[in-house]
């Protein structure tokens, strides 16, 4: 799995900073960035997502290019609907070679794993043998959801926030939480304070999973 940040709104806590504080201002957000600082955005922007005003943070957003993952993923992935998603085709892109996730506990048993091989090479010769008499786009019928792609995802924070909370779960499929985790972290690296406390709840507070609670709360 490869997960790059592309893009990012240039200096987003200071921006949100600033849009927040424009509601409460005579001035324009224009006015109050010339003379934002950092310490100031971090109290600001800090007290703002604490009280839960998050439609602030709506004005920052972030595009990522995630690789070598499983359709598995990206059919979980696209049910977050305030987003922006462009997958790889399999339309139009050749698939003649095999290009398959393996999930870890298949790959540490070695019969499972054999065994798995074994299915994932008679797939794709079967794809390959349809591909010789139908378009790619009907032979695509036969790949599974182990099949590997390419995606980019732009969210605005107020989403990423949401996206975190969700799939950097311990409950969460491990796939995709991997990814979850990955994109947090160049998160926080650029936009260190609407990401402070961004994660699974329990790094917030109580799970509120209930009786489904994993039972093992993520620190950050």
């Amino acid at each position: 799995m490869k997960v790059k940040l592309l893009a990012h709104t240039p200096d987003p806590d200071l921006l949100c900073a600033a849009a927040g504080q424009s509601c409460y201002s005579s001035k324009g957000v224009s006015s109050i960035l010339e003379k934002a600082e950092q310490e100031q955005a971090e109290r600001v922007l800090g007290k703002i997502v604490g009280m839960g005003h998050h439609s602030v943070i709506e004005h920052a957003s972030f595009t990522f290019s995630v690789e070598g993952v499983s359709r598995a993923l990206t059919h979980q992935l696209v049910r977050h609907r305030i987003a922006s998603f462009s997958q790889q085709s399999q339309r139009h892109v050749s698939l003649s070679e095999p290009s398959f996730i393996t999930p870890h506990n298949i790959s540490h048993d070695p019969k499972l794993h054999a065994r798995y091989n074994a299915l994932m090479e008679e797939i794709w010769n079967v794809y390959r043998e349809l591909a010789e008499s139908v378009p790619k786009e009907d032979a695509r019928y036969v790949l599974p959801n182990a099949c590997s792609t390419n995606i980019t995802i732009t969210m605005n924070a107020r989403e990423l926030r949401h996206f975190f909370t969700l799939r950097c779960c311990n409950r969460a499929q491990w796939e995709i939480r991997e990814m979850a985790d990955r994109m947090l972290e160049l998160c926080k690296e650029v936009s260190p304070v609407i990401f402070k406390d961004a994660g699974p709840p329990c790094v917030r507070g109580p799970c509120p999973e209930g009786d489904l609670s994993c039972g093992n709360p993520r620190r950050l």
